[in-house]
């Protein structure tokens, strides 16, 4: 079923859940969301970069999420995940999206809430959600050099009040990619709670795949050479839903099963030139890592 990124998010805040969003790039990734979330009647986030538009286009991604999401029972919405470019944006909101990010997380506090707002009287001439950040995540390197900023909570509180967003992405400690962080992760919990006791609108929370050691080994033993990743632990993700976090993000996890799917057929299968069946066997691994955060997110059936 088609529907915007705030119906859906309205009710996870609600009810205390939180909606999956998984990057696509391809047909295989949407195959491997669309199976699992109408399997188990979870709601979920279609969502592509301006990286994967530029690998896709906006008509090719447009068009499969339509023909996926209107026959099904579960809920989805297209949306545009960290978006810089306005005129990304705005073709977005003008072709079919039905949520996106406006990501000014970098720029001075007075400057995001204006591009924020801009984006906010584009998206509601189309009934199309925005998300927003404040507070910054970069990569490992950010995190080893102090460089990601913490979400103030009186910050948010007045970044709502002054533009009204739909739900707001915040910094606790997670990190973007596979390789977040030099040891094990750790979320701030307690300014999650400060910031949601202020807040009544959903809360986003990104770099949040938990790089699963399994899969790493599975990727590994097939040739690859993924030392060292760290992700989020599902105890920090239960603990982040359960005080208020109503959206996360997965990206990296979903990589590194396709990876490892594509890398043990090849392995199994030498004299293969079927590539249907190799893309095949990625789906069925990013399946298995859906099916996961379907489960610890608790979006079954919701």
């Amino acid at each position: 079923m088609i529907t915007t990124g705030k119906k859906i998010l309205d009710k996870a805040n609600k009810k205390k859940y939180a909606i999956p969003h998984f990057n696509i790039s391809n047909l295989e990734t949407m195959q491997a969301v669309y199976n699992v979330c109408e399997k188990y009647k979870s709601p979920a986030f279609i969502a592509t970069s301006e990286s994967a538009i530029k690998y896709a286009s906006i008509p090719t991604i447009v068009s499969m999420y339509e023909r996926y999401a209107k026959n099904s029972q579960a809920k989805f919405a297209l949306h545009l995940d960290h978006g810089k470019d306005l005129k990304i944006i705005k073709k977005c909101i003008n072709s079919g999206y039905t949520s996106v990010m406006i990501d000014a997380s970098q720029e001075k506090f007075e400057k995001n809430v204006k591009l924020t707002k801009k984006v906010i009287k584009w998206a509601n001439k189309k009934n199309v959600s925005v998300e927003a950040e404040l507070g910054t995540i970069g990569g490992k390197e950010d995190y080893v050099k102090g460089k990601i900023k913490y979400t103030n909570p009186e910050e948010a509180k007045h970044f709502v009040e002054l533009t009204n967003i739909d739900s707001l992405a915040i910094a606790i400690g997670t990190s973007h990619g596979a390789y977040k962080f030099p040891g094990k992760s750790h979320l701030n919990i307690n300014i999650l709670k400060e910031v949601k006791k202020r807040l009544k609108i959903p809360l986003v929370l990104h770099g949040a795949s938990g790089i699963p050691p399994i899969l790493i080994k599975k990727a590994n033993k097939y040739g690859a050479k993924i030392k060292k990743a760290h992700g989020v632990s599902d105890l920090d993700i239960k603990k982040a839903v359960k005080f208020g976090i109503n959206k996360i993000n997965i990206d990296s996890d979903l990589r590194i099963a396709f990876d490892a799917g594509m890398r043990c057929f090849l392995k199994k299968n030498p004299s293969s030139i079927d590539y249907r069946k190799m893309l095949i066997s990625s789906r069925m691994e990013m399946e298995k890592v859906v099916e996961h955060k379907v489960m610890i997110f608790n979006s079954k059936n919701k």
